[in-house]
């Protein structure tokens, strides 16, 4: 079985780097690496978005580790990552980053998706969009 390591499993309130997030997925044991990206669209539900504020609960980050940690666990990668971004973000900002490597593309893109379906899913953040008809909507409360 492969060791497996997180890089990386982290709340920032600073802007994000793909380059950060692929730098550390790096490795000479993987031949496929798979970034997933995620930004600020400029509509929801057919209105348009002027901006996006993110925040979390406290344990959002340690519950990202935990995450990573397990799915790290089944030895399918090489390396795991993922970032998500909290406080006010623009439309076209990041939001998320995860980067997972493998020794074959096949499993970085299984991990890869798994990730980032399961954090979204499960982490403790939050979504307060506002929209340019000045109504708004959270999504991802309890």
């Amino acid at each position: 079985m492969t060791v497996v390591t997180v890089t990386l499993a982290e709340i920032r309130e600073t802007p994000l780097s793909v380059d950060e997030v692929l730098a550390s997925v790096a490795d000479p044991r993987a031949g496929g690496t798979c970034l997933f990206v995620g930004t600020v669209r400029d509509h929801d539900h057919a209105q348009g978005v002027t901006h996006l504020d993110y925040s979390a609960h406290p344990t959002a980050a340690d519950t990202a580790r935990a995450l990573a940690d397990r799915l790290a666990g089944d030895g399918r990668a090489v390396r795991i990552a993922v970032v998500h971004r909290v406080g006010r973000l623009e439309v076209g900002d990041v939001a998320v980053v995860v980067g997972v490597s493998a020794e074959h593309r096949g499993e970085a893109f299984d991990v890869c998706r798994a990730l980032i379906d399961e954090f979204k899913a499960t982490i403790p953040i939050w979504k307060h969009q506002q929209f340019t008809d000045g109504g708004d909507e959270w999504v991802g409360l309890p």
